[in-house]
């Protein structure tokens, strides 16, 4: 039995994730990895934070048989990653950026070069899960969303700020808003916001659901009706309950799934072993 370890740098977060060669992308089993972990993707750049972060990993885990990783955190980070395991010298690292290549997923971006690795990476862990119609919204420091027909094929998708970068955004270029504070009860109840504090949290939410609402419309018009939406990343519980509110949206599974990233990098580290 061979053991895959993964690495997911992004902006904020740094995960990880082993995986046995017993185990298939496709099982949406929770309790899917072996074992797993996330810091904040700045250890990288301290020499001790490294070493205490590889000593961990390499006390927890048997040496691996290969690792993969994408990271959209900068080529330093690339670089600070790769140094982690001295005593692993003989193990190969594949890195999966947005050109790399996987068969059953085609993609209609203009430059390849300039598609995220994160977002390659869920695209083809959510292939791996469903081969429908289906829209895969990545909540984190940004939020994508992007398209994937039941044809393998990438239509391309959006970028736009994160939850928390909209709040922080009104808060630091305004004069007279606060930095808002998302409450377990808004007193709006997830309607027009009363205060100025729910008016935020409501304003930022009610912006990311419209944009999935317009992505959803425009694949109809498309002729591939959205037939699943999978969601990933830090806010991906807090958009999936604001979209199981609509009405127009109960019969479409709305679906959060940890990990969308290591999937697809887990899948194509097994198409290139």
């Amino acid at each position: 039995m061979s053991l895959y370890l993964l690495f997911d740098v992004g902006n904020t977060r740094l995960k990880w994730a082993a995986v046995e060669s017993t185990q298939n992308p496709s099982d949406r089993n929770k309790k899917l990895w072996a074992y797993s972990g996330s810091i904040n993707s700045s250890a990288l750049k301290s020499c001790e934070l490294r070493a205490e972060l590889s000593d961990y990993i390499a006390k927890t885990l048997p040496k691996p048989d290969a690792i993969a990783f994408c990271c959209v955190a900068g080529d330093s980070a690339v670089v600070h990653l790769k140094t982690l395991f001295p005593q692993w010298q003989d193990v190969s690292w594949g890195q999966l950026s947005g050109n790399s290549p996987y068969n059953g997923v085609s993609t209609l971006y203009q430059s390849t070069n300039s598609l995220g690795a994160d977002r390659w990476a869920a695209i083809i862990g959510a292939r791996a899960l469903s081969n429908t119609n289906t829209l895969i919204v990545n909540a984190g420091t940004a939020t994508t969303i992007d398209m994937l027909g039941s044809n393998g094929l990438h239509y391309g998708g959006w970028i736009l700020p994160g939850l928390g970068m909209m709040q922080e955004t009104l808060q630091s270029h305004t004069a007279q808003l606060p930095l808002a504070v998302r409450e377990a009860m808004p007193t709006s109840q997830a309607g027009f916001g009363v205060n100025t504090n729910d008016a935020i949290i409501g304003g930022c939410d009610a912006a990311q659901i419209g944009a999935i609402l317009r992505a959803v419309h425009l694949a109809k018009d498309l002729h591939h009706p959205i037939e699943r939406i999978w969601l990933d990343g830090g806010n991906s519980k807090i958009l999936a309950s604001e979209l199981n509110r609509l009405v127009l949206l109960q019969t479409l599974p709305v679906e959060p799934i940890e990990g969308l990233v290591l999937r697809g990098l887990w899948a194509w580290l097994l198409q290139n072993l």
